[in-house]
């Protein structure tokens, strides 16, 4: 087949990093079966459009994202968590909103998106394996890769639809997030981020059941997972860690550099009655205790962690109550957002709602609040020598890279205003020497890691 008549798949991804592993599978599958991908609307047989669903600005942004997509090609193809939302009576939003979708599904269904596609753009021919490389088609640059562990969640928090979107905790089997894993690492990733709903609750669902990893019996259980992707040489950052006890057995691997020393670990608020009221995982938990006993096992320890403000309820006491803990647990990285209702959730009918201009206020406030402490904890790292991994380089201001301490897209950003020669995806020793608010600079060493 001449390849100017190839057909040709668009794609569209919004939402999460999780969001992003299931478009990383779709996009896998279909350039193992020979379609192409189109980086513009015009030049598509067909577009997919992966949804995020969670948040009223994320529902307003994908259903702009699908109108568009329309708009521009005519096919359009919906998966993802907006896919799964339904209104009051049953109806699907999507299907609502814009009736001409060719189809829509929800999340991590790559078997139906591929079905969808076959009913509208036959394959090209039959599926041949070396038509893709053996880590799949990513998202993300080459020397990172969200490696997702599991799908859904246990929890019920009232101001969250996950559960409904994406189902109950479904955890991979071990070997299969190992060999993922070495894949990505045989292909030249230097870093793996560890995603799910619940990092922290891998395997609970199979019972920690033991399974075999290159022939050895391992626990399906985070700690386990952890000891095995540190035996890989190359950085593994845990996300969406809940604060349950059993994390204290990670930390000794963080402090013996086998896997980086961050943690980000979403706590949502500080007040015992707020975290009751959001039915939060590990709500009695003396998280502040715990971040000490975390810190004193690994001292390098970098905790990032989102809050909520304005919940419904919420008084004046509950919000100092936040402030005294973001004071004392000196968290390095914040995002905070004010309390938005999601349709679906039951946190929509809790009483005493708080005025949208008062949560909003009231996110200024940590958010202004926080700045100190993390300028502060910045700030301490001056004079320091420190590991990164560069990400671009910049002709004007340099390399642009991260620390240990420094998520992708999320954190901030270590800026080497005299290492255009240092090469991305690389590992370098770099001095820092100064800070602002969200960055640090430094200058390099000239010893590649």
């Amino acid at each position: 087949m001449n390849k100017q008549h190839t057909s040709r798949v668009g794609f569209v991804s919004l939402g999460c990093p999780k969001a992003s592993s299931d478009a990383e599978q779709i996009l896998t599958r279909l350039r193992g079966e020979g379609y192409d991908i189109a980086p513009q609307y015009d030049g598509a047989d067909l577009v997919i459009v992966n949804t995020c669903g969670f948040i009223d600005a994320a529902v307003e942004e994908s259903l702009d994202a699908i109108g568009e997509a329309l708009a521009e090609n005519g096919k359009v193809i919906v998966t993802g968590c907006l896919g799964a939302k339904k209104d009051g009576a049953g109806r699907g939003i999507v299907e609502q909103t814009h009736p001409k979708v060719l189809a829509v599904t929800g999340p991590h269904a790559a078997d139906e998106v591929m079905s969808a596609v076959y009913q509208h753009l036959p394959r090209p021919h039959d599926p041949f394996t070396d038509l893709v490389p053996p880590q799949g088609v990513r998202l993300t640059p080459d020397h990172y890769a969200y490696l997702k562990i599991s799908e859904g969640c246990n929890h019920r928090c009232t101001f969250c639809i996950i559960p409904s979107l994406r189902g109950d905790l479904v955890s991979r089997p071990i070997h299969d997030v190992v060999r993922e894993a070495e894949t990505l690492v045989d292909a030249g990733v230097n870093e793996l981020l560890v995603i799910s709903q619940d990092t922290s609750a891998y395997g609970v669902d199979l019972k920690y059941r033991t399974g075999f990893v290159n022939g050895r019996p391992v626990k399906t259980r985070l700690q386990e997972l952890c000891q095995e992707l540190a035996q890989l040489d190359v950085w593994v950052r845990l996300h969406y860690v809940y604060p349950y006890p059993s994390v204290d057995d990670i930390l000794p691997l963080m402090a013996e550099g086998r896997i980086l020393p961050y943690l980000d670990v979403p706590f949502q608020h500080a007040s015992p009655r707020i975290l009751k009221s959001m039915k939060r995982p590990a709500s009695a938990e003396n998280n502040l205790e715990r971040i000490r006993r975390w810190r004193e096992i690994c001292p390098e320890l970098t905790i990032r962690s989102t809050f909520i403000t304005g919940f419904p309820g919420e008084t004046e006491d509950d919000f100092n109550q936040l402030l005294d803990f973001l004071g004392e647990a000196q968290i390095d990285r914040v995002g905070c957002f004010a309390y938005s209702p999601v349709e679906g959730a039951t946190a929509n009918v809790l009483p005493d709602a708080v005025p949208a201009e008062l949560r909003e206020e009231r996110r200024q406030r940590l958010m202004e609040f926080q700045e100190d402490i993390s300028t502060q904890r910045l700030e301490a790292k001056i004079g320091r020598e420190i590991v990164v991994i560069v990400d671009e380089i910049d002709p004007d201001e340099g390399a642009i890279c991260r620390s240990e301490g420094d998520a992708p897209e999320i954190d901030g950003l270590v800026i080497v205003p005299e290492g255009s020669e240092m090469e991305v995806g690389k590992f370098y020793q770099v001095r820092v020497t100064d800070c602002d608010v969200h960055d640090l600079y430094a200058e390099p060493l000239w010893a590649e890691q």
